[in-house]
């Protein structure tokens, strides 16, 4: 089998065929992989979406940085250690397959912990509000997972069991994946697979699952009851198409019988709902609550902001200045008359 035939993802139903590589070029004799490019996407547009509403809740982006940054990377180990600690029979004893995250092996929950531990910690050294940051992140957290998922698809990885629906999807390396796995699925998941039979595009459900709560965030932000709400949706909404997409998926981690991504999906999902209600519930029973960026705390902090950043503004525009005025100085006597002349003539031209 050629390497084209071999990476070859075909969609029977659809009557479509294309080449997925996992690589996407090769610089001084380094593999770039389409699977760090799309989580590196994620990530970028993650934090200008991020950047861009700052403000609205309230937070001065300048004193964020640090927390938003703290936490992709926190995202990235905390990611990379849940998955090789759940899969450590396979990682032990080497240390570069451990570091090696070119090829996949990321695990979300993980990069979810990861993100919040870290990201959190920096927030308080910084002093930057925790709930109103967290409103922010969840919608970056869709955003970068929307995104992310595509790189399980140039991997052919994240996939169900078989399916006849329309966008069922195969390909060599999916068959052979099955075929070595089959007798573990069957045992550890009570399902029969069939390796030349179309499975469940998974990584494409949770993507279109997490673009669909982006767009959910997005509109229903200016509507947010109080701070910390949106991550308590981005909580329930993304737990539950996890429950459920993680049901159909033949390559979880399990421990015994169990999927772990589907128990702390369920788990997840039980306690945004808890808290939803409860600081709904005690918020009606006060009489009303203040979002963060109705205190005078906030409007203060914005507004001392805004006058630093017109402080740096006024003496980036005096320095120019100095600069310009330097530059003439130092120009010969026949430049200078040129130079006038020139600007003579333009005021000629205006009176005209």
């Amino acid at each position: 089998m050629t390497n084209a035939e071999w990476n070859t993802l075909s969609f029977p139903k659809l009557g479509i065929e294309i080449p997925v590589y996992s690589t996407a070029f090769t610089i001084f004799g380094m593999e770039v992989k389409w699977y760090g490019i799309m989580i590196g996407l994620g990530l970028l547009l993650a934090v200008i979406y991020c950047f861009r509403r700052m403000k609205e809740v309230g937070i001065d982006s300048d004193r964020a940085t640090d927390a938003v940054f703290g936490g992709f990377i926190g995202a990235i180990i905390g990611a990379r250690l849940y998955y090789v600690f759940m899969m450590w029979d396979d990682y032990k004893g080497d240390i570069k397959a451990i570091l090696s995250i070119r090829d996949g092996g990321l695990a979300i929950y993980g990069g979810l912990i990861g993100a919040l531990v870290v990201g959190l910690i920096v927030a308080k050294i910084r002093k930057v509000k925790l709930l109103p940051i967290l409103d922010l992140a969840g919608m970056g957290f869709f955003i970068g997972q929307a995104l992310g998922r595509w790189g399980n698809f140039f991997n052919h990885e994240c996939f169900g069991r078989n399916t006849d629906l329309p966008w069922g999807m195969t390909s060599p390396k999916i068959a052979a994946s099955l075929k070595a796995n089959a007798s573990e699925i069957l045992s550890l998941t009570g399902v029969t697979v069939d390796p030349s039979a179309p499975v469940h595009p998974c990584f494409l459900y949770e993507s279109l699952w997490c673009l669909a709560g982006f767009l959910i965030l997005h509109f229903y932000f200016k509507h947010r009851k109080f701070d910390g709400e949106l991550f308590a949706i981005y909580v329930l909404w993304y737990g539950l198409g996890r429950f459920f997409i993680e049901g159909l998926r033949t390559d979880s981690l399990m421990v015994g019988h169990l999927r772990i991504s589907q128990l702390v999906a369920a788990v997840s999902v039980i306690g945004a709902i808890i808290v939803i209600i409860a600081v709904r519930s005690k918020i009606k029973q006060d009489g009303g609550y203040t979002l963060y960026k109705d205190t005078e705390e906030s409007k203060a902090i914005l507004a001392e902001a805004e006058r630093k950043e017109a402080e740096y503004d006024r003496k980036r525009l005096e320095k120019k200045n100095r600069k310009k005025n330097s530059e003439a100085e130092t120009l010969k006597p026949e430049d200078r008359i040129t130079d006038i002349e020139e600007t003579e003539e333009n005021e000629d031209g205006k009176d005209n």
